[in-house]
């Protein structure tokens, strides 16, 4: 990683995380730091072909486990900087658990919508991702995000300029690649969800 700010646009990449076994089952995983499975790390590996000519002006990644991990093995590891506001959305109480679980006792439950107890607001999860933006802002040129899908999906939506809750549209797969840039001198979404 260079430690001189570049002259080129920011161009953000998004990698999410491989596979883990809550990510499989759909259970919400935030903090908990749970490794990733075989297949996991198999997409990590694929990560370090798909991205090894591409140069990045700085890598940063969440403090989890499963993001360090599928940054070292997409071979990142000696470039990265860990960056806290990359951390997934807190789900405080409803960690581990699945949305069809937490309908049973909240109906209508949606994280996008509804209160998440000793969690975290869509609000507060949106200004770190806005944090994150304006971290890379000013590194600029191509930066790497390794991170989660709802912080990840929610810094898309903010980058564009929409609400964070646009977000909820946006599929984010385990292992997947997206790219933010500029379309002319509009911030796009300019490849989502490549796996």
């Amino acid at each position: 990683m260079s430690n001189v700010p570049s002259n080129e646009p920011l161009e953000l990449w998004l990698i999410r995380h491989g596979e883990t076994a809550w990510s499989l089952s759909g259970q919400h995983t935030s903090r908990t730091n749970i490794p990733l499975t075989p297949a996991g790390e198999e997409s990590a590996s694929s990560l370090r072909d798909r991205l090894k000519n591409v140069s990045f002006q700085a890598v940063l990644t969440s403090p989890s486990r499963r993001a360090k991990d599928t940054c070292r093995i997409a071979g990142f590891e000696s470039q990265a900087r860990v960056e806290p506001n990359l951390s997934e959305w807190n789900y405080g109480i409803y960690e581990g658990r699945t949305t069809a679980e937490i309908d049973r006792e909240a109906p209508g439950w949606s994280v996008w919508t509804s209160s998440i107890p000793e969690g975290e607001s869509l609000d507060q999860v949106a200004t770190r991702a806005t944090q994150v933006i304006e971290a890379a802002s000013a590194i600029g040129g191509r930066v790497a995000l390794f991170s989660h899908a709802h912080i990840l999906r929610i810094l898309a939506a903010v980058w564009i300029g929409n609400p964070a809750s646009f977000a909820q549209h946006l599929v984010l797969s385990t292992g997947s690649i997206s790219v933010l840039g500029y379309e002319r001198k509009t911030r796009a979404l300019v490849h989502w969800n490549s796996v």
